[in-house]
Protein backbone atom coordinates (compact mmCIF):
# COMPACT_ATOMS: atom_id res chain seq x y z
CA UNK A 1 0.00 0.00 0.00
CA UNK A 2 1.54 3.53 -0.97
CA UNK A 3 0.68 5.93 1.32
CA UNK A 4 -0.75 9.27 -0.34
CA UNK A 5 0.83 12.03 -0.76
CA UNK A 6 -0.34 15.47 -1.81
CA UNK A 7 1.03 16.67 -5.35
CA UNK A 8 3.30 19.89 -5.87
CA UNK A 9 4.50 20.74 -9.30
CA UNK A 10 6.79 23.49 -10.36
CA UNK A 11 5.69 26.71 -10.43
CA UNK A 12 2.73 26.27 -8.44
CA UNK A 13 2.12 27.55 -5.34
CA UNK A 14 -0.08 27.91 -2.23
CA UNK A 15 -0.18 31.18 -0.02
CA UNK A 16 -1.73 31.61 3.24
CA UNK A 17 -1.94 35.03 5.12
CA UNK A 18 -4.27 36.63 7.40
CA UNK A 19 -6.94 39.08 7.19
CA UNK A 20 -9.02 40.84 9.50
CA UNK A 21 -11.84 39.08 9.38
CA UNK A 22 -9.34 35.26 9.66
CA UNK A 23 -7.42 33.64 7.23
CA UNK A 24 -7.41 33.48 3.51
CA UNK A 25 -5.49 31.69 0.96
CA UNK A 26 -3.84 32.71 -2.79
CA UNK A 27 -3.77 29.49 -5.09
CA UNK A 28 -1.37 30.21 -8.08
CA UNK A 29 -0.95 27.21 -11.11
CA UNK A 30 0.93 27.33 -14.16
CA UNK A 31 0.24 25.13 -16.69
CA UNK A 32 2.40 24.46 -19.51
CA UNK A 33 0.99 24.11 -23.02
CA UNK A 34 2.88 22.25 -25.73
CA UNK A 35 1.51 21.41 -29.14
CA UNK A 36 2.68 20.37 -32.49
CA UNK A 37 1.97 21.71 -36.02
CA UNK A 38 2.76 19.45 -38.78
CA UNK A 39 2.97 19.42 -42.74
CA UNK A 40 2.64 15.89 -43.39
CA UNK A 41 2.07 14.64 -47.26
CA UNK A 42 0.73 11.70 -48.28
CA UNK A 43 -1.02 11.41 -44.59
CA UNK A 44 -3.20 8.43 -45.45
CA UNK A 45 -0.21 6.62 -47.28
CA UNK A 46 0.33 3.46 -45.06
CA UNK A 47 4.29 3.77 -45.68
CA UNK A 48 4.06 7.28 -43.78
CA UNK A 49 4.15 6.96 -40.15
CA UNK A 50 2.75 9.87 -38.97
CA UNK A 51 -0.61 9.30 -37.99
CA UNK A 52 0.19 5.81 -36.97
CA UNK A 53 2.06 7.36 -34.01
CA UNK A 54 -1.09 9.94 -32.94
CA UNK A 55 -3.03 7.15 -32.78
CA UNK A 56 -0.79 4.51 -31.29
CA UNK A 57 0.73 6.36 -28.65
CA UNK A 58 -0.31 5.59 -25.40
CA UNK A 59 -2.86 2.54 -23.67
CA UNK A 60 -2.74 -0.59 -25.47
CA UNK A 61 -4.38 -1.61 -27.45
CA UNK A 62 -5.60 1.75 -29.46
CA UNK A 63 -8.81 2.41 -29.60
CA UNK A 64 -9.75 5.85 -31.25
CA UNK A 65 -13.17 8.07 -31.63
CA UNK A 66 -12.88 9.60 -35.04
CA UNK A 67 -15.42 12.88 -36.02
CA UNK A 68 -15.31 12.83 -39.24
CA UNK A 69 -17.19 15.87 -41.52
CA UNK A 70 -19.84 13.98 -43.92
CA UNK A 71 -18.12 15.62 -47.42
CA UNK A 72 -14.88 14.36 -46.31
CA UNK A 73 -16.17 10.76 -44.87
CA UNK A 74 -17.24 10.24 -48.64
CA UNK A 75 -14.03 11.21 -49.77
CA UNK A 76 -11.27 9.90 -47.52
CA UNK A 77 -13.12 7.65 -45.03
CA UNK A 78 -12.19 4.35 -47.12
CA UNK A 79 -8.69 5.14 -46.90
CA UNK A 80 -8.87 6.32 -43.25
CA UNK A 81 -10.49 3.41 -42.30
CA UNK A 82 -8.09 0.87 -44.31
CA UNK A 83 -5.03 2.58 -42.84
CA UNK A 84 -6.20 2.61 -39.08
CA UNK A 85 -6.90 -1.47 -39.74
CA UNK A 86 -3.85 -1.81 -40.93
CA UNK A 87 -2.48 -0.28 -37.67
CA UNK A 88 -4.58 -2.27 -35.48
CA UNK A 89 -6.61 0.52 -33.97
CA UNK A 90 -10.22 -0.43 -32.83
CA UNK A 91 -12.19 2.46 -33.88
CA UNK A 92 -15.62 4.29 -34.90
CA UNK A 93 -16.66 6.85 -36.93
CA UNK A 94 -18.92 9.41 -36.30
CA UNK A 95 -19.78 11.49 -39.37
CA UNK A 96 -21.31 15.19 -38.82
CA UNK A 97 -22.66 17.24 -41.05
CA UNK A 98 -20.64 20.71 -40.26
CA UNK A 99 -21.21 23.59 -42.01
CA UNK A 100 -21.74 26.81 -40.17
CA UNK A 101 -25.52 26.49 -39.91
CA UNK A 102 -24.75 23.77 -37.76
CA UNK A 103 -21.99 25.20 -35.97
CA UNK A 104 -23.96 24.82 -32.92
CA UNK A 105 -24.19 23.74 -29.30
CA UNK A 106 -26.63 21.18 -30.26
CA UNK A 107 -24.07 19.64 -33.22
CA UNK A 108 -21.18 19.78 -30.28
CA UNK A 109 -23.70 17.15 -27.78
CA UNK A 110 -23.59 14.64 -30.96
CA UNK A 111 -20.11 14.49 -30.42
CA UNK A 112 -20.39 14.36 -26.32
CA UNK A 113 -22.93 11.57 -26.99
CA UNK A 114 -20.58 9.71 -29.43
CA UNK A 115 -18.01 10.34 -26.78
CA UNK A 116 -19.96 8.63 -24.18
CA UNK A 117 -20.99 6.00 -26.16
CA UNK A 118 -17.25 5.02 -27.37
CA UNK A 119 -16.19 5.20 -23.83
CA UNK A 120 -13.24 7.88 -24.83
CA UNK A 121 -10.84 7.61 -21.75
CA UNK A 122 -9.81 10.62 -20.10
CA UNK A 123 -6.07 11.27 -21.12
CA UNK A 124 -4.98 8.51 -23.18
CA UNK A 125 -6.82 8.05 -26.83
CA UNK A 126 -7.31 11.17 -28.16
CA UNK A 127 -10.29 11.72 -30.85
CA UNK A 128 -9.62 12.49 -34.11
CA UNK A 129 -11.01 15.26 -35.85
CA UNK A 130 -10.89 15.20 -39.66
CA UNK A 131 -12.33 18.05 -41.64
CA UNK A 132 -12.71 21.76 -42.08
CA UNK A 133 -12.18 24.90 -39.63
CA UNK A 134 -16.44 24.29 -38.48
CA UNK A 135 -15.38 20.73 -37.58
CA UNK A 136 -12.13 21.13 -35.76
CA UNK A 137 -14.10 23.66 -34.18
CA UNK A 138 -16.95 21.53 -32.79
CA UNK A 139 -14.88 18.76 -31.96
CA UNK A 140 -12.25 21.01 -30.06
CA UNK A 141 -15.08 22.43 -27.84
CA UNK A 142 -16.69 18.83 -27.36
CA UNK A 143 -13.19 17.60 -26.08
CA UNK A 144 -12.55 20.68 -23.84
CA UNK A 145 -15.68 20.25 -21.88
CA UNK A 146 -15.90 16.25 -21.67
CA UNK A 147 -14.23 15.17 -18.49
CA UNK A 148 -13.24 18.82 -18.26
CA UNK A 149 -10.75 18.24 -20.89
CA UNK A 150 -9.99 15.44 -23.40
CA UNK A 151 -7.10 15.13 -26.23
CA UNK A 152 -7.94 15.36 -29.90
CA UNK A 153 -6.00 15.62 -32.85
CA UNK A 154 -6.81 17.85 -35.82
CA UNK A 155 -6.78 16.59 -39.29
CA UNK A 156 -7.78 19.75 -41.02
CA UNK A 157 -9.27 18.98 -44.69
CA UNK A 158 -9.01 22.91 -46.04
CA UNK A 159 -7.17 25.59 -46.43
CA UNK A 160 -8.70 27.72 -43.69
CA UNK A 161 -8.47 24.49 -41.11
CA UNK A 162 -5.03 24.06 -42.26
CA UNK A 163 -3.52 27.59 -41.83
CA UNK A 164 -6.18 29.32 -39.12
CA UNK A 165 -8.38 27.20 -37.53
CA UNK A 166 -6.35 24.60 -36.97
CA UNK A 167 -3.23 26.01 -35.54
CA UNK A 168 -4.56 27.79 -32.62
CA UNK A 169 -6.36 27.01 -29.30
CA UNK A 170 -9.81 28.30 -29.70
CA UNK A 171 -12.24 26.58 -29.88
CA UNK A 172 -16.11 27.74 -30.29
CA UNK A 173 -19.61 27.61 -31.33
CA UNK A 174 -22.04 30.29 -32.80
CA UNK A 175 -24.80 31.16 -30.25
CA UNK A 176 -28.02 32.94 -31.43
CA UNK A 177 -26.84 35.67 -34.39
CA UNK A 178 -23.33 35.94 -32.43
CA UNK A 179 -20.48 34.45 -34.14
CA UNK A 180 -18.51 32.18 -32.03
CA UNK A 181 -19.93 33.26 -28.80
CA UNK A 182 -19.45 30.53 -26.77
CA UNK A 183 -15.92 28.40 -26.43
CA UNK A 184 -12.80 27.77 -25.13
CA UNK A 185 -9.84 27.31 -24.80
CA UNK A 186 -8.20 23.80 -25.57
CA UNK A 187 -5.66 23.28 -28.17
CA UNK A 188 -5.03 19.84 -29.75
CA UNK A 189 -2.22 18.06 -28.52
CA UNK A 190 -1.02 17.42 -32.45
CA UNK A 191 -2.33 19.19 -36.20
CA UNK A 192 -1.22 17.14 -38.60
CA UNK A 193 -1.44 19.20 -42.28
CA UNK A 194 -1.52 17.50 -45.40
CA UNK A 195 -1.36 19.72 -48.81
CA UNK A 196 -3.14 16.68 -50.84
CA UNK A 197 -6.54 17.05 -48.94
CA UNK A 198 -6.47 20.22 -51.18
CA UNK A 199 -7.51 18.77 -54.42
CA UNK A 200 -10.66 17.62 -53.37
CA UNK A 201 -11.52 21.01 -52.27
CA UNK A 202 -13.54 23.18 -54.27
CA UNK A 203 -12.70 26.63 -55.58
CA UNK A 204 -14.49 28.70 -53.25
CA UNK A 205 -13.12 27.11 -50.36
CA UNK A 206 -9.85 27.13 -51.28
CA UNK A 207 -10.23 30.78 -51.66
CA UNK A 208 -12.17 31.16 -48.52
CA UNK A 209 -8.64 30.06 -47.15
CA UNK A 210 -7.10 31.85 -49.18
CA UNK A 211 -8.70 35.26 -47.51
CA UNK A 212 -7.03 34.40 -44.71
CA UNK A 213 -3.48 33.72 -45.74
CA UNK A 214 -4.43 37.68 -47.44
CA UNK A 215 -4.47 38.92 -44.08
CA UNK A 216 -1.54 37.41 -42.74
CA UNK A 217 0.01 38.97 -46.17
CA UNK A 218 -1.34 42.49 -45.14
CA UNK A 219 -0.90 42.75 -41.39
CA UNK A 220 2.86 41.91 -41.99
CA UNK A 221 4.09 39.59 -44.75
CA UNK A 222 4.28 42.07 -47.87
CA UNK A 223 6.41 38.86 -49.51
CA UNK A 224 3.21 36.95 -49.02
CA UNK A 225 1.39 39.83 -50.50
CA UNK A 226 3.46 39.41 -53.88
CA UNK A 227 3.52 36.25 -53.98
CA UNK A 228 -0.68 35.79 -53.76
CA UNK A 229 -0.69 39.11 -56.33
CA UNK A 230 1.84 37.12 -58.49
CA UNK A 231 -0.20 33.69 -58.52
CA UNK A 232 -3.26 34.11 -56.67
CA UNK A 233 -5.34 32.38 -59.75
CA UNK A 234 -2.80 29.56 -60.26
CA UNK A 235 -2.99 28.83 -57.04
CA UNK A 236 -6.41 28.05 -56.72
CA UNK A 237 -6.99 26.36 -60.30
CA UNK A 238 -4.01 24.17 -59.52
CA UNK A 239 -5.09 23.94 -55.66
CA UNK A 240 -2.11 24.58 -53.93
CA UNK A 241 -0.31 21.58 -54.84
CA UNK A 242 3.64 21.89 -55.65
CA UNK A 243 5.07 21.58 -59.15
CA UNK A 244 7.49 22.85 -61.29
CA UNK A 245 5.91 25.90 -63.04
CA UNK A 246 6.11 28.86 -60.34
CA UNK A 247 2.62 28.67 -59.24
CA UNK A 248 3.67 25.14 -58.04
CA UNK A 249 6.35 26.45 -56.81
CA UNK A 250 5.24 29.18 -54.51
CA UNK A 251 2.75 26.88 -53.25
CA UNK A 252 4.44 25.35 -49.94
CA UNK A 253 6.01 28.43 -49.58
CA UNK A 254 2.63 30.31 -49.40
CA UNK A 255 1.14 27.83 -47.39
CA UNK A 256 4.21 27.47 -44.80
CA UNK A 257 4.48 30.76 -44.49
CA UNK A 258 0.61 31.46 -43.92
CA UNK A 259 1.22 28.97 -41.05
CA UNK A 260 3.91 30.59 -39.57
CA UNK A 261 2.82 34.00 -39.78
CA UNK A 262 0.01 32.64 -37.82
CA UNK A 263 1.74 31.39 -35.67
CA UNK A 264 4.11 33.90 -34.68
CA UNK A 265 1.10 36.21 -33.48
CA UNK A 266 -0.89 33.23 -31.64
CA UNK A 267 2.05 31.92 -29.51
CA UNK A 268 2.89 34.94 -27.28
CA UNK A 269 -0.72 35.85 -26.47
CA UNK A 270 -2.14 32.05 -26.84
CA UNK A 271 -4.86 32.75 -23.88
CA UNK A 272 -5.86 36.80 -25.43
CA UNK A 273 -4.53 38.04 -22.37
CA UNK A 274 -3.80 41.48 -24.72
CA UNK A 275 -6.76 42.65 -26.70
CA UNK A 276 -4.46 44.37 -29.14
CA UNK A 277 -4.21 41.48 -31.86
CA UNK A 278 -2.72 41.66 -35.54
CA UNK A 279 -4.66 38.51 -36.45
CA UNK A 280 -7.60 40.41 -35.85
CA UNK A 281 -7.55 42.44 -38.83
CA UNK A 282 -10.42 41.38 -40.72
CA UNK A 283 -12.12 40.46 -37.68
CA UNK A 284 -13.67 43.78 -36.79
CA UNK A 285 -17.09 44.03 -38.61
CA UNK A 286 -16.77 40.41 -40.48
CA UNK A 287 -18.67 37.91 -37.15
CA UNK A 288 -21.69 40.17 -37.85
CA UNK A 289 -21.79 40.44 -41.55
CA UNK A 290 -21.16 36.86 -41.26
CA UNK A 291 -23.87 35.66 -39.41
CA UNK A 292 -25.85 38.33 -41.12
CA UNK A 293 -25.06 36.79 -44.39
CA UNK A 294 -25.34 32.99 -43.00
CA UNK A 295 -25.07 30.78 -45.06
CA UNK A 296 -24.56 33.13 -48.33
CA UNK A 297 -20.91 33.90 -46.95
CA UNK A 298 -18.09 31.73 -45.95
CA UNK A 299 -16.01 32.89 -43.22
CA UNK A 300 -13.12 34.02 -45.28
CA UNK A 301 -15.42 35.56 -47.67
CA UNK A 302 -16.87 37.79 -44.78
CA UNK A 303 -13.20 38.83 -43.62
CA UNK A 304 -12.00 39.62 -47.11
CA UNK A 305 -15.39 42.03 -47.05
CA UNK A 306 -14.41 43.55 -43.83
CA UNK A 307 -10.48 43.57 -44.52
CA UNK A 308 -11.78 45.36 -47.89
CA UNK A 309 -13.54 48.07 -45.39
CA UNK A 310 -10.29 48.40 -43.23
CA UNK A 311 -7.98 48.86 -45.91
CA UNK A 312 -10.43 52.01 -47.21
CA UNK A 313 -11.04 53.52 -44.24
CA UNK A 314 -7.36 52.72 -43.73
CA UNK A 315 -6.41 54.60 -47.10
CA UNK A 316 -9.07 57.79 -46.09
CA UNK A 317 -6.67 57.95 -42.79
CA UNK A 318 -3.38 58.41 -45.39
CA UNK A 319 -1.74 54.74 -44.23
CA UNK A 320 -2.17 52.92 -47.49
CA UNK A 321 -1.83 54.99 -50.55
CA UNK A 322 -4.03 54.59 -53.82
CA UNK A 323 -1.72 52.54 -55.73
CA UNK A 324 -1.36 50.66 -52.47
CA UNK A 325 -5.38 50.24 -51.99
CA UNK A 326 -5.88 49.16 -55.59
CA UNK A 327 -3.38 46.65 -55.51
CA UNK A 328 -5.33 45.00 -51.91
CA UNK A 329 -8.61 45.34 -53.66
CA UNK A 330 -7.17 43.62 -57.14
CA UNK A 331 -5.84 41.00 -55.41
CA UNK A 332 -9.26 40.39 -53.16
CA UNK A 333 -10.90 40.29 -56.97
CA UNK A 334 -8.37 37.97 -59.15
CA UNK A 335 -9.27 35.71 -56.05
CA UNK A 336 -12.75 36.21 -56.85
CA UNK A 337 -13.55 37.41 -53.02
CA UNK A 338 -16.48 39.78 -52.37
CA UNK A 339 -15.36 43.20 -51.28
CA UNK A 340 -19.30 44.02 -49.94
CA UNK A 341 -22.27 42.60 -49.07
CA UNK A 342 -26.19 43.87 -49.48
CA UNK A 343 -25.94 43.34 -45.45
CA UNK A 344 -23.38 45.74 -45.41
CA UNK A 345 -25.72 48.81 -44.31
CA UNK A 346 -24.33 51.98 -42.42
CA UNK A 347 -26.84 50.61 -38.72
CA UNK A 348 -25.20 47.06 -39.33
CA UNK A 349 -21.97 48.04 -39.52
CA UNK A 350 -22.64 50.40 -36.68
CA UNK A 351 -24.00 46.94 -34.63
CA UNK A 352 -20.88 45.53 -35.54
CA UNK A 353 -18.32 48.09 -34.14
CA UNK A 354 -20.53 48.28 -31.10
CA UNK A 355 -20.02 44.56 -30.28
CA UNK A 356 -16.55 44.49 -31.15
CA UNK A 357 -16.03 47.14 -28.77
CA UNK A 358 -17.67 44.47 -26.22
CA UNK A 359 -15.47 41.68 -27.11
CA UNK A 360 -12.24 43.77 -26.60
CA UNK A 361 -13.27 45.20 -23.40
CA UNK A 362 -14.78 48.46 -24.19
CA UNK A 363 -11.66 49.70 -26.96
CA UNK A 364 -11.83 49.10 -30.53
CA UNK A 365 -8.44 47.95 -31.04
CA UNK A 366 -9.24 47.80 -34.82
CA UNK A 367 -6.07 46.77 -36.74
CA UNK A 368 -5.80 48.95 -40.12
CA UNK A 369 -2.83 48.08 -42.35
CA UNK A 370 -0.10 50.53 -42.93
CA UNK A 371 0.96 49.89 -45.94
CA UNK A 372 1.17 46.27 -47.61
CA UNK A 373 2.92 44.42 -44.85
CA UNK A 374 2.43 46.49 -41.65
CA UNK A 375 -0.33 47.27 -39.42
CA UNK A 376 -1.35 49.82 -36.64
CA UNK A 377 -3.98 50.24 -34.15
CA UNK A 378 -6.73 52.62 -33.76
CA UNK A 379 -9.16 53.31 -31.36
CA UNK A 380 -11.01 56.21 -32.50
CA UNK A 381 -13.14 55.19 -35.88
CA UNK A 382 -16.19 56.83 -35.89
CA UNK A 383 -19.38 55.86 -37.79
CA UNK A 384 -18.56 58.82 -40.09
CA UNK A 385 -15.52 56.99 -41.10
CA UNK A 386 -17.68 53.59 -41.99
CA UNK A 387 -19.67 55.51 -43.63
CA UNK A 388 -17.78 56.65 -46.03
CA UNK A 389 -15.76 53.67 -46.53
CA UNK A 390 -19.04 52.14 -47.45
CA UNK A 391 -19.77 54.78 -49.99
CA UNK A 392 -16.49 54.21 -51.00
CA UNK A 393 -16.49 50.73 -51.91
CA UNK A 394 -20.03 50.62 -53.60
CA UNK A 395 -18.49 53.35 -56.10
CA UNK A 396 -16.10 51.04 -56.85
CA UNK A 397 -18.31 47.95 -57.39
CA UNK A 398 -20.24 50.05 -59.24
CA UNK A 399 -18.64 52.05 -61.48
CA UNK A 400 -17.72 50.17 -65.01
CA UNK A 401 -14.36 51.26 -64.94
CA UNK A 402 -13.27 51.73 -61.45
CA UNK A 403 -11.04 55.10 -61.47
CA UNK A 404 -7.86 55.28 -59.58
CA UNK A 405 -8.22 56.56 -55.92
CA UNK A 406 -6.33 59.95 -55.99
CA UNK A 407 -5.38 60.13 -52.74
CA UNK A 408 -6.44 60.07 -48.63
CA UNK A 409 -10.15 61.57 -47.90
CA UNK A 410 -10.72 64.51 -45.42
CA UNK A 411 -13.74 63.08 -43.30
CA UNK A 412 -12.51 66.12 -40.49
CA UNK A 413 -11.38 63.97 -38.04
Amino acid sequence: MTRAKSLSLAGNRLHGYATKDGAAWRVSALKEVSYDVMVQPRLLDPANPALARAVTSGAAPARRLIVIDATVASLYGEQLTAYLASQDVEFHVCVIDAHESAKVMGTVFEVVDAMDAFGVPRRHAPVLAMGGGVLTDIVGLATSLYRRATPYVRIPTTLIGMIDAGVGVKTGVNFREHKNRLGAYHPSSLTLIDPGFLTTLDARHLRNGLAEILKIALIKDAELFDLLEGHGASLVEQRMQPGEDAAGGAALTVLHRAVQGMLEELQPNLWEDQLRRLVDFGHSFSPTVEMAALPELLHGEAVCVDMALSSVLAHHRGLLTAAELNRVLNVMRVLHLPVLHPVCTPELMRGALADTVKHRDGRQHLPLPLGIGDAVFVDDVTQREVDAALFTLREREQAPQRPALRGPVDLGV
